[in-house]
């Protein structure tokens, strides 16, 4: 019997397949603009969401430079050598759906399937590096999505989403309440 888990399983195994080879990778367009860059999104008004965790607590094996959504404060956090930093800032992150308070989205999350623990994608040259989505290149950078004013034009954002804001040209993070933003 075919069963929902079974079609996205078998979709992400098909995914995960087609992506481990190394590659430069768009992500709806047509192609990368440059030889620098490993990972591309498209300029449309939607954002990359982050891995949900638990905690950062919970996640063995973190590199620099990795980036989650830590459910136990509602915040987006990346990993450096002193250990996670919260990019967040503001102290008032939910993941309960903005459209319809009665749903908490992490148990709908929780409900759609089981996790694969040997589930990754990589693009590059592939390594032990553990994650979801682990771009391996030493010499190549992902290119965030590109919003003008995500806080105005992206209509239902979810919790743990970034893209790069093109208006103010700094970096917009979305912990379920609100925006909070970055400049270098």
């Amino acid at each position: 019997m075919i069963t929902h888990n079974n079609i996205i399983t078998s979709a992400a195994v098909l995914l995960m397949s087609t992506l481990l080879i190394p590659a430069q990778v768009a992500v709806g367009k047509g192609s990368v603009q440059n030889s620098s860059i490993s990972l591309e999104f498209g300029n449309e008004n939607r954002g990359m969401i982050l891995p949900w965790v638990t905690n950062t607590g919970a996640v063995s094996g973190a590199v620099e430079g990795t980036v989650v959504y830590d459910l136990s404060d509602h915040k987006v956090k990346t990993k450096n050598i002193s250990g996670w930093r919260d990019l967040s800032v503001d102290l008032t992150g939910t993941t309960i759906d903005p459209l319809n308070p009665a749903v908490d989205l992490v148990t709908i999350q929780n409900n759609v399937t089981t996790e694969n623990l040997d589930a990754v994608v990589r693009i590059g040259t592939p390594t032990a590096t553990p994650g979801i989505l682990v771009l391996e290149d030493t010499n190549k950078a992902m290119i965030l999505p590109r919003v003008a004013s995500p806080h105005l034009n992206i209509i239902n954002p979810a919790p743990g989403m970034m893209v790069y804001d093109t208006t103010a040209k700094q970096l917009a993070v979305f912990n379920g309440t609100v925006w909070s933003f970055w400049k270098p």
